[in-house]
């Protein structure tokens, strides 16, 4: 029995000394590699940007032409896209309420006139028969003033025929100027109310090609020439120059609207054709990114930036413009900064990197 556990220990003591042995002689685990990325040094430029607009072509005075009194349209003498000349009838309203007023002026008118004559003669009495002694000083000043009442009631009533008359004729609805109808906003047996929009009138003359322009990009001043072509075929083209900007934002759509007025502009080019032009934002001194580069720390946009240890750190930035292969920053960076713009997919921040695009240096012996 002592023999059989003496040689039991031998073994177990054998054993150890074995791995002992081999625990000695194998290698320490290598190190982790470190994240190859490819690292790009930020430089700094003048960027503008340019966008294609689309507008239509538009009357640079356009009117709402409407009734001056209320009353039922009764006719109606054109239509929308025909060209009319000025004073032309366009549609007329029932005019019998006006007639029977423009009557009664003119009974009222006849009435006073009457009266007027009346109290002339009254007073060439009184003028005869004072100097004789045959009326009194009172009667004769009683018969003037009454003379007077009767001249100014007359032309009171000659007033009110001649506002009734005038009345009476703004049943017709005339065109101020020629033009073209672009919109109608009234039918037959309608009653409208006076000043209510009846026609839109696009007079003749001069013509604006009218964008609705971003803020961002509106770089034109006024005054400044733009080339305008038509978009259906780009080889009509005009020269003009920016007449107006409307000075708010629009709440609906978020843009201004800008005027150009056309030098010229070619037959093709009639209203609501369909044109374009081509502008560019101010010049600002930006960055260039390709989209690789781009991540986001929190809810901000956001680069890997490396310090002179190449450890990476988010830095958050501000974009300026998204393009098709690149993104503009207008700030987070400056001039000189190294930015990680390839395989920053899995680091994270104070994580040492190892650059891809620069020449690994061997040790010296």
């Amino acid at each position: 029995m002592p023999v059989a556990r003496s040689i039991t220990c031998l073994h177990r003591c054998i054993s150890l000394l074995t791995l002992a042995a081999l625990w000695g002689c194998s290698e320490p685990p290598a190190s982790a590699p470190l994240p190859r990325v490819k690292v790009m040094t930020v430089t700094t430029g003048d960027y503008a940007a340019t966008a294609t607009i689309t507008g239509d072509i538009q009357a640079q005075v356009q009117t709402e032409l409407s009734f001056r009194v209320s009353g039922k349209i009764i006719e109606r003498r054109v239509e929308v896209g025909e060209q009319i000349t000025a004073n032309q009838v366009l549609a007329r309203l029932d005019p019998q309420d006006l007639q029977n007023n423009q009557q009664a002026a003119q009974a009222a008118a006849q009435a006073a006139e009457v009266q007027y004559k009346l109290a002339g003669n009254n007073l060439w009495r009184q003028q005869q028969l004072l100097p004789k002694g045959y009326t009194s000083q009172s009667e004769y000043d009683a018969a003037l003033a009454n003379q007077r009442s009767a001249k100014n009631a007359l032309d009171a009533a000659k007033a009110q025929l001649a506002d009734a008359r005038e009345q009476l004729g703004y049943t017709e609805l005339r065109a101020e100027a020629d033009g073209v109808i672009t919109a109608r906003h009234a039918e037959v047996g309608q009653v409208v109310q006076a000043t209510a929009p009846i026609f839109s009138l696009a007079r003749d003359g001069e013509r604006d090609a009218v964008f609705n322009v971003y803020e961002a990009l509106l770089a034109a001043p006024s005054g400044q020439a733009i080339e305008v072509f038509l978009l259906d075929d780009p080889q009509v083209r005009t020269q003009g120059r920016v007449r107006e900007v409307t000075p708010a934002v629009s709440a609906q759509s978020g843009t201004v609207q800008v005027k150009v007025a056309l030098q010229n502009p070619p037959a093709a080019m009639g209203l609501g054709a369909t044109v374009s032009a081509s502008v560019s934002t101010q010049a600002a001194n930006s960055i260039e990114l390709p989209w690789s580069a781009l991540t986001k720390a929190q809810h901000q946009p956001a680069v890997w930036r490396l310090d002179k240890d190449d450890v990476v750190d988010l830095q958050p930035v501000q974009i300026g413009r998204y393009l098709t292969d690149k993104v503009i920053i207008q700030g987070g960076l400056n001039a000189g900064d190294r930015v990680v713009v390839a395989g920053g997919q899995l680091l994270h921040p104070q994580q040492q990197v190892e650059i891809a695009n620069e020449p690994k240096q061997e040790a010296s012996p």
